[in-house]
């Protein structure tokens, strides 16, 4: 199993899901998270003063999968929440040693 975490504009997340939810992935977490990468933030003006935001908002999106879904899942996050400019966001895959559901006590990838 693995963990795909992706890091995704805002505004992106609707059409993410719709389009996880069309190749039959139907759970995930979603997070509200603040970072920045090359973006490196930028300025406004707010009441006539300029300040800096060094922090951009993000949504991170983490799916629990299996091995054989991980490619075309993170192929579909790529195609939906690309839009071509700096700050489209990250994915990460990371391996995933044991799921164990609390409810049922169900472990592996019946537990996902």
């Amino acid at each position: 199993m693995k963990k795909i975490t992706a890091m995704i504009k805002p505004f992106k997340l609707d059409d993410v899901r719709e389009a996880l939810s069309q190749i039959g992935i139907h759970g995930m977490t979603v997070s509200e998270v603040k970072g920045f990468g090359r973006q490196k933030g930028h300025t406004e003006v707010y009441r006539g003063a300029e300040y800096a935001v060094d922090f951009l908002p993000k949504v991170k999106v983490e799916i629990v999968t299996e091995d054989e879904m991980v490619e075309h899942i993170v192929e579909v996050i790529i195609e939906t929440a690309r839009t071509g400019k700096v700050g489209d966001g990250k994915i990460f895959v990371e391996p995933v040693a044991q799921v164990i559901r609390i409810r049922t006590g169900e472990t592996g990838n019946e537990a996902v």
